[in-house]
């Protein structure tokens, strides 16, 4: 990856400006009395007190204000940047933003180095390239040992398990369309260890897809499914990871195997058919 160092410093610099609201610490007292008829399963329960009150305060001083904190280099740490780097941004952002690290010092390493993380993503990936390596994953990855409660899991016909494990409703939905389907062979939710590297971090793709040959464009398919593919509803960090993965895929894959997002089956075919 290639970038010019100065651009990102007045862009990040711009972004914390404007976007960079620290929450205060707080503290919320809650009153309340305990049940007379409560027993011991009510307690373990988390039962056995009825709350009548609660207050919420800022704090106004804190134990932690005493506390050391290597600013500079945990938001380099967060965002992988040099030290220079980030006292450059932190130098040119405004006093009275830069002030409001004395009122919540977590909350502002944390918020900062994200909106840093997401101006770093839009800088990069424009100038990003991928080259392949000798290393290779073994059939090991779908393979290793799980554990899982089968009762949570979908009945499939055409998946390398006879499980699959989802992780949202739209997954559910999209795995049951996909385990219909005449057009597929067999399909994979691939492991979490089958990881892109991206400068903004690893990526994930979900489905490793293989159709019939002759009923569909492209023999191979790998997706990632996302309940919106609006662009506003995606954050900067994970867009600049979904086009990081096309250049991935495009650098290492033939004509035959396509990457793209999709939000359900139907989206699926538009683009294979």
């Amino acid at each position: 990856m290639d970038f010019k160092t100065n651009e990102l410093i007045d862009k990040c610099i711009k972004t914390l400006d404007r976007e960079l609201k620290i929450t205060p610490l707080q503290y919320t007292v809650i009153a309340g009395e305990q049940r007379q008829e409560a027993n011991y399963d009510d307690v373990k329960r988390g039962n056995a007190f009825m709350i009548q009150e609660t207050a919420t305060e800022r704090l106004t001083s804190s134990a932690s204000s005493a506390v050391k904190y290597d600013l500079i280099g945990k938001i380099a740490e967060i965002t992988k940047l040099t030290r220079r780097t980030i006292a450059a941004i932190l130098r040119g952002i405004n006093v009275a933003v830069f002030g409001q690290y004395k009122t919540n010092p977590e909350d502002f390493i944390l918020k900062a180095g994200t909106l840093i993380n997401e101006q770093k993503a839009t800088v990069i990936v424009e100038h990003l390239a991928y080259n392949p390596l000798d290393e290779t994953h073994s059939i090991d990855i779908f393979t290793q040992e799980k554990r899982e409660d089968l009762s949570k899991g979908f009945r499939a016909t055409r998946h390398i398990y006879d499980y699959v494990f989802t992780d949202s409703a739209n997954e559910r939905t999209f795995v049951g369309e996909l385990d219909a389907s005449a057009e597929v062979v067999v399909y994979a939710k691939l492991p979490k260890s089958f990881q892109i590297p991206t400068p903004v971090g690893n990526y994930s793709p979900d489905w490793a897809i293989a159709f019939r040959s002759g009923r569909v464009k492209h023999v191979y398919f790998v997706a990632e499914t996302k309940g919106s593919l609006s662009s506003m509803d995606l954050r900067k960090i994970e867009e600049a990871k979904i086009n990081c993965a096309r250049k991935f895929f495009g650098k290492i894959t033939t004509d035959q195997v396509k990457y793209d997002v999709v939000n359900s089956y139907g989206k699926l075919m538009e683009l294979v058919k």
